[in-house]
């Protein structure tokens, strides 16, 4: 499974729609949708500022996650930004591959 960090923002209806239904039915809801593309949600928590919530979803791969933000961000009353999380380990891998690449200028 590949880990991704969710940023959503609500828009003043979806605000007004957390306000009545609480934010447990909320983490309910994202969790229903992980499991439908066969995953997980690590964790959801709610924030002060420009970010309302940020939530660590494990999931199959890169078009299960763009598939959530699609249709997170097509509904309207959110906006996600979605941010792909690398684990100590896959950065050990990826310091191991051989890269042909030359700077601009060189």
């Amino acid at each position: 499974m590949a880990k991704f960090l969710v940023k959503a923002s609500y828009s003043a209806e979806g605000a007004k729609g957390v306000q009545s239904a609480g934010g447990s039915s909320r983490r309910d809801v994202i969790a229903e949708m992980a499991e439908g593309l066969g995953g997980s949600v690590e964790s959801f928590y709610f924030a002060f500022g420009e970010t309302d919530a940020y939530v660590v979803l494990d999931l199959p791969d890169n078009r299960s996650a763009a598939a959530a933000s699609m249709a997170v961000n097509a509904a309207g009353a959110a906006t996600s930004e979605v941010v792909v999380l690398l684990s100590p380990e896959d950065v050990d891998a990826a310091a191991q591959l051989s890269v042909d690449y030359r700077p601009p200028g060189s």
